[in-house]
């Protein structure tokens, strides 16, 4: 799980894994012997002390999270995945995806695309502020259904 989102300590690289011992001992093997700095760990100390705050913003990214969701599934040709993280996983039309990928880079929205079989003519939008939801929403239904 990041910290970035919900802690505020995104560029940070902070991150926590909950997963059995055989498991957390292999990942301990292939790690750098120094892979959290100073300054990130004690602004995640600090982060820390503030759960009210944290548990706020949570809040709020699930909220907008699903609303996102809901405004997504109304765009005609986009179909979305359920999501329990901060992000929204779509599959564009077929054979559209980078070519709307790239209609949506020209407008500077800048989601993640993914071009390999598996998930060919899908992108990944992340959870942001209600406007830069509104802002993706409406240039996706303009570059979906164009």
């Amino acid at each position: 799980r990041t910290f970035s989102k919900w802690a505020g300590l995104a560029g940070l690289r902070i991150g926590l894994g909950v997963m059995q011992p055989d498991l957390a001992a292999t990942m301990m093997s292939m790690k750098p012997p120094y892979n959290v700095n100073l300054a990130a760990e004690i602004a995640l100390l600090a982060s820390l002390e503030d759960t009210p705050t944290l548990f706020s913003r949570v809040k709020n990214i699930v909220a907008e999270r699903d609303r996102m969701m809901g405004l997504l599934q109304q765009v005609k040709g986009i179909k979305t995945w359920p999501s329990q993280a901060n992000f929204i996983l779509c599959q564009l039309p077929e054979g559209r995806g980078k070519e709307i990928y790239d209609g949506l880079c020209n407008r500077g929205i800048f989601l993640r695309y993914f071009g390999n079989d598996r998930l060919k003519d899908h992108i990944r939008a992340s959870v942001g502020l209600p406007h830069e939801t509104d802002a993706v929403v409406a240039a996706l239904d303009e570059l979906v259904n164009a």
